[in-house]
């Protein structure tokens, strides 16, 4: 494996500024920005527009609209052979 070939792979913080959370990973993504770290540690830092934390399918807010139920729909499109 050649070194120069290589992205770096170290730790940054990924933000996600909606949610107001922020956590830190590993990752080979870099930014010029930096945020000082609860361990006071400087690390680079990207915001990003949904994580875990603001994601309605992981929120639980998640609605899915389905008004007619799919047996219905089937039906309705093919009605029932006698």
């Amino acid at each position: 494996m050649q070194q120069d070939k290589q992205p770096e792979y170290g730790p940054v913080v990924f933000r996600d500024r909606s949610a107001g959370y922020a956590f830190l990973t590993r990752s080979t993504a870099t930014s010029e920005r930096t945020i000082e770290w609860d361990d006071g540690n400087t690390y680079p830092v990207i915001d990003v527009e949904i994580s875990s934390e603001s994601h309605p399918f992981y929120t639980g807010t998640a609605r899915t609209v389905d008004s007619e139920g799919r047996i219905a729909k089937f039906q309705r499109r093919f009605g029932e052979e006698d």
